[in-house]
């Protein structure tokens, strides 16, 4: 699964979902001690009909206890018959795709000639994005900034980057700005972004986390992957409740950049930020791609998981 498969697959799934062949319901939020299990379900009809179902444990504290802050599984089924297909790990899925989704909206959103990314937040996610941004853009300086500034010279290693300590003077070079952090504050306003810059907002994936502040959420033009959701869960939801701005100014839904039914960037002062807050629909595009594929290498090995 290189970049561009993953990024293909995300397509894939958000075109469906235009198309009304594929669904996804609300997500459902199970609080743990110490972070959040999430449920995300979805279906899609290709040559055949999908259902996939992902559960993650999103726990901020793990890496100090040297264990990954996702982690669940995925269960991939036929959607006609109920039968079980595969089981799958979700932290490389949810990593890939959600870094898909980002590279899937710079494509519509970011300038063509962008070429300096900055990465707020460097764990896991900050290396999918900085590897999936790299194959749609002539990305040619990574910057990385983290509050754990070992982590942020970890992944500038990982990366051939740098790691900076100026956030504000860092932000106003990037001509793309990836958050993807646990922040339950903003540390982006409306002074860290310049006009022609796309910033991909992924870190709010519940309602208690925040990125943007809401002031720069008002002045950039805002495209969600699920505007319902992002209006709940995501930075979208901070803006409204702080009267910054309301659900009908959000420019558009992804799906309908990949369909053409709404245009992305027109000229190269726009400021674009698009809020990710991962729906199920590029789970199960992404499952389906991964099933796929690996029956093409070969006869499966299957487990019979009942009589």
């Amino acid at each position: 699964m290189s970049p561009a498969v993953w990024m293909a697959a995300v397509e894939t799934g958000f075109r469906a979902a235009a198309q009304g062949k594929a669904t996804a319901p609300p997500p459902m939020a199970i609080e743990g001690v110490g972070g959040t299990f999430h449920a995300k379900g979805a279906s899609l009809e290709l040559h055949r009909h999908y259902v996939a179902l992902k559960l993650n444990g999103n726990f901020p504290g793990n890496p100090a206890r040297s264990r990954p802050t996702i982690q669940g599984a995925l269960l991939l089924c036929d959607g006609e018959t109920g039968a079980l297909l595969a089981i799958m790990d979700s932290i490389e899925v949810t990593l890939r795709r959600t870094a898909a989704a980002s590279a899937l909206a710079a494509r519509h959103l970011a300038r063509p000639d962008s070429s300096t990314l900055l990465i707020c937040g460097c764990g896991a996610q900050g290396l999918a994005h900085a590897e999936a941004l790299k194959d749609v853009l002539p990305i040619r300086e990574v910057l990385t900034w983290d509050r754990d500034h070992k982590l942020a010279h970890a992944l500038a290693d990982q990366t051939g980057g740098a790691a900076i300590t100026d956030l504000k003077d860092a932000a106003n070079r990037s001509d793309v700005i990836v958050t993807c952090t646990t922040a339950r504050t903003p540390f982006l306003d409306a002074s860290y972004a310049v006009p022609g810059a796309f910033i991909a907002a992924v870190g709010a994936d519940s309602p208690a986390k925040s990125e943007i502040a809401p002031g720069l959420m008002a002045k950039a033009r805002v495209v969600t992957d699920l505007t319902d959701q992002a209006a709940v869960m995501g930075d979208l939801h901070h803006a409204i409740a702080a009267g910054a701005m309301t659900r009908t100014q959000v420019h558009a839904e992804l799906a309908e950049l990949v369909t053409g039914s709404k245009p992305g960037r027109s000229t190269p002062d726009e400021l674009w930020l698009f809020d990710s807050t991962g729906t199920a629909l590029q789970d199960v595009a992404a499952a389906a791609t991964i099933y796929e594929r690996a029956l093409a290498q070969g006869p499966p090995r299957s487990l019979a998981l009942s009589a």
